[in-house]
């Protein structure tokens, strides 16, 4: 039952989260499918307000610090894990329902078909929006992404608490 819980608060802090970034979408230019990054620098109108690469970076990797931070205080005293393997399996788990949700509710329901993330002068774009193997792909970068981040989360419950 506390995985459905757990599962349920960190589905809707996460879409809160997007949906919070989804209102200054050139923020998240990056997310979106390469032939439409490549339209929008191009367009004059967004040219001073695209993030660089190296904002990109920097930002991933605050995000993976502060996920692997709250991802260990949840499993060790929410759930009680003190072993590396219960908290990094426990961790997948709970990352593999969050990135399930984000690319099947969040990126092909909701991004693929609603005009709030269409860039004007993209609107011609509709097949690239709506490139869902695009996200598919993203999911498995985010589980490949979830072993690093769960392995270091298993990693501070075992040895830091």
């Amino acid at each position: 039952m506390i995985i459905l819980i757990e599962s349920v608060i960190l589905c809707v802090a996460f879409t809160i989260m997007v949906f919070i970034m989804s209102r200054k979408p050139i923020k998240t230019l990056y997310n979106y499918p390469p032939k439409i990054q490549e339209r929008v620098k191009s367009l004059d109108e967004y040219k001073d307000s695209i993030p660089t690469q190296k904002n990109k970076i920097a930002a991933k990797l605050i995000a993976s610090v502060l996920f692997v931070v709250i991802l260990s205080l949840i499993l060790r005293f929410i759930n009680g894990y003190t072993t590396f393997f219960t908290a990094f399996g426990y961790g997948f788990l709970l990352w593999t329902i969050v990135n399930l949700w984000d690319v099947i509710v969040l990126d092909i329901i909701w991004f693929c078909h609603d005009p709030q993330f269409v860039f004007k002068g993209t609107e011609d774009m509709v097949k690239d929006y709506h490139d869902y193997w695009f996200h598919i792909k993203g999911f498995f970068i985010g589980e490949v992404l979830a072993l690093i981040v769960c392995a270091l989360s298993g990693l501070v419950v075992h040895f830091i608490f």
